[in-house]
């Protein structure tokens, strides 16, 4: 039940993954996804919760702070 959960979890955070039209929203919003996707992955994995969600949300804030809306047309 845990995968199921976890690969829940990643699909719904997928569909906001585009949210954010300035590049301080898009490093919010992806770093809030990243650390969500951290815990998940963390708890699935046996690691640690807390390490998994603050460098997930490290590498998701990143992310998001160096592409531009236009890097990834969903359109």
């Amino acid at each position: 039940m845990p995968r199921l959960a976890g690969l829940c979890i990643v699909a719904m955070t997928l569909t906001v993954a585009a949210c954010g039209d300035t590049r301080g929203e898009r490093a919010v919003s992806g770093g809030a996804i990243g650390a969500g996707v951290g815990a998940v992955g963390g708890a699935v994995t046996g690691g640690s919760v807390a390490t998994g969600a603050i460098v997930g949300g490290a590498a998701g804030a990143a992310t998001g702070a160096l592409t531009s809306e236009d890097d990834i047309d969903l359109d």
